[in-house]
């Protein structure tokens, strides 16, 4: 079952390459607006989101790919966390925790796959 979680690792370096190269595709939705510290802290997820997605890509199946997962969840509820505790728009606030907790989800299915 690593295919799945592999599969996940590359959408998440994908999506993460789009918000590096245009930070709009999260700042827009998430109603976080197009400031200057948006697009820095948007770029930041992005390089973060760069490096686990690749990790569970590529990381080694068995203990490094279920950390690597582990990695990707963590980061994932702490988006939900740090999203759900915003002033954002209660709609862009809904759908953030939505695509965020979706993702968490996905990735603890990957990671249950694995250990079974």
């Amino acid at each position: 079952m690593t295919t799945f979680a592999r599969a996940l690792g590359v959408a998440t370096a994908a999506y993460a390459v789009a918000t590096l190269v245009r930070p709009s595709v999260l700042t827009g939705p998430t109603g976080l607006g197009d400031s200057a510290p948006a697009q820095v802290l948007t770029r930041a997820v992005g390089a973060r989101d760069l490096a686990s997605g690749v990790a569970v890509a590529t990381a080694p199946t068995g203990r490094a790919l279920e950390f690597a997962l582990g990695v990707r969840i963590g980061a994932d509820l702490g988006d939900a966390v740090a999203f759900g505790l915003s002033d954002i728009p209660s709609d862009a606030k809904r759908k953030t925790l939505a695509v965020s907790l979706g993702w968490a989800a996905l990735n603890g299915v990957a990671l249950a796959l694995l250990r079974r």
